[in-house]
This record gives structure tokens, C-alpha cells and sequence, in this order.
């Protein structure tokens, strides 16, 4: 089989096998005709490729001045087609190390100091709005920030999991579900919300519905946080996933254990956790810089 029928069949594969979506399809397919074209162009057929081309088609991209996660992405989408290519027998034996992708540098989680997130929190009260709309703004603030939850499984609890006792229990990504404490100030932000919130909700509805009754989507709460940012001149990354990273930030500053953290993310992998520990490892160089005596000689 040609490259390009190769590349026909792996498509219908991620269609109907991998169920992926159309822009998915569109991406991986846009990135194998861009790497069958280039060994068109050197006169290589799609299953002798070597190091060589791999680095000249490597080079081509970085001239491009392509983003490193755009390139790893483009190999992927190539490794993916040769994987299917030899379980279905139409290639053999293709050593695909050298379509190794470019080390993508982590970048740090960025916090929110606390005194600005209470300020955010307070600044809710100052928009005017209905004080329906005003109970809910403030407990989905609280509650992502006193116990660390994403967005979107913030927003997924429904109305039987209220009011919240000492524990909530969450469902996190691949539907791994953990235990997660409640604070006292996120539980009467809960049942104040609970107060002045629309009657007659199902123990199936969201806990968080949106101005017109629906269920709130996180696009709204992005919407609210950008608005008390720029209220409050906060920098950009003042979002409401900061709000997690600044509850992971601030109990590691305050000496929380860094296992007991990462169960409390729900991150799988504890290098995924340690990553809080180079902003708590700044903050004390800046903190040692400023205040020791011996800093402040030249």
C-alpha cells in the first residue's frame, strides 16, 4: 500500500476505533500528509526512512520557528500512524526512536499570593449583582480555593452533595474519585449559597447553576475572575485554576506534607506535585535575599 492509503485507512481507525474527534482527525491528518510530503520530496518511500531525514524533517519545523508542543504533537500524530501501520502488516519493523519528540520544558504552576485571593473573594460583594448571584460567585471561589478542586469538578457536584460535612467526596480525571477535607469558612460558604439559591433543585441538579437556570459553566467563572483581576490589578495568570495551584502553594509553604498534597489534587504522579516545591524553594530565596544581613553586601 502507498503512504497515502496507509494514511487513508489510520484515519478511518481513529474515527471508528479511537472514536476521536473531527478536529482530532483533522490535526493527526494535516501533521502525517505534512511528514509524507517531506519524504516524497527526498525521494524516500514512508517505510525506509532513517535519522537522517527524521532530522532533517525536525530541522524544517524548528525553522518555522514552530512552539516545541506543536512539534511534539506533529511526532505523535506520526508515530500513531506507524504504530497502526504495523499492526496492520502494512509496515515491518520501523524503528521510530529516532522520531523522538523535543523535551518540553515543565512550567511552574503560577499561585496567587493569599491576601489577593481573599480580596478577590471579598470584591464579589462590589459588582452589584443579585444577592442570589453574589452567594453563588463566592462559595465556587471558596470552595476551589479551600480545597484545592479543578474547575470542572467544582462545578460538577450536584445538589445531594449539600450541604458538605467534614469530607466531599469528588470524581477527578479517568474518573478516579478522592476524599477531600471542608473547611469551615468553604461549608458556610456553601449553605449561604444554599440560603439564596433558586428552590425546588432536584438532588440530581448542579449545585451551581447559572444566572438563567442552567447548569454554571466554567467559561462563566473565568469570566467572573477576569473581571475582579482587573478590579483589583492582579496579574494575568489570576485565574481560576490559580486557585488550585495557590491552595497547593500556600499549605506547602505552611509546612503541609507533600504525599498528603497530592492526594488531596488528585495527581496521579507525585513529580506532578513537586513542582509546588520550586515555588515554595523561590518565595524562601526571595525571603532569605531581602532579610538576611548578609545579603546586602556587595
Amino acid at each position: 500500500m502507498t503512504g497515502q492509503t496507509v494514511h487513508d485507512a489510520w484515519l478511518v481507525w481513529l474515527q471508528h476505533e479511537r472514536r476521536s474527534s473531527p478536529k482530532t482527525q483533522e490535526s493527526y491528518g494535516r501533521d502525517v500528509r505534512q511528514w509524507l510530503t517531506f519524504l516524497n520530496d527526498q525521494n524516500c518511500p514512508p517505510d525506509q526512512f532513517g535519522r537522517l531525514e527524521a532530522r532533517l524533517f525536525l530541522s524544517k519545523l524548528a525553522d518555522k520557528n514552530m512552539a516545541a508542543t506543536s512539534i511534539a504533537r506533529i511526532l505523535s500524530s506520526i508515530r500513531s500512524y506507524y504504530r497502526f501501520a504495523m499492526r496492520q502488516g502494512h509496515y515491518h519493523d520501523i524503528n521510530l526512536t529516532s522520531l523522538k519528540a523535543p523535551r518540553l520544558k515543565q512550567p511552574l504552576p503560577k499561585s496567587i499570593a493569599a491576601v489577593d485571593v481573599k480580596a478577590m473573594i471579598a470584591a464579589v460583594r462590589n459588582l452589584g449583582q443579585a444577592p442570589w448571584i453574589e452567594a453563588r460567585d463566592i462559595a465556587v471561589l471558596t470552595l476551589i480555593y479551600g480545597t484545592g478542586l479543578r474547575i470542572s469538578e467544582a462545578l460538577a457536584l450536584k445538589r445531594g452533595d449539600a450541604p458538605l460535612g467534614q469530607w466531599l467526596r469528588v470524581v477527578g480525571k479517568g474518573g478516579k474519585s478522592r476524599d477531600v477535607p471542608v473547611l469551615d469558612i468553604v461549608r458556610a460558604a456553601i449553605d449561604h449559597w444554599l440560603d439564596h439559591s433558586p428552590g425546588g433543585q432536584s438532588p440530581d441538579a448542579p449545585l451551581f447553576i447559572a444566572n438563567r437556570g442552567g447548569p454554571l459553566h466554567p467559561r462563566a467563572v473565568q469570566r467572573l475572575v477576569e473581571t475582579l483581576r482587573y478590579q483589583l490589578g492582579l496579574e494575568s495568570h489570576a485565574t481560576p485554576h490559580a486557585l488550585r495551584h495557590a491552595f497547593a502553594s500556600h499549605m506547602l509553604a505552611g509546612g503541609g506534607d507533600l504525599r498528603a498534597i497530592q492526594s488531596l489534587l488528585g495527581h496521579a504522579n507525585l513529580t506532578t506535585t513537586q513542582r509546588y516545591t520550586h515555588i515554595d524553594a523561590s518565595g524562601l530565596s526571595a525571603m532569605h535575599r531581602d532579610t538576611h544581613p548578609r545579603a546586602r553586601q556587595k
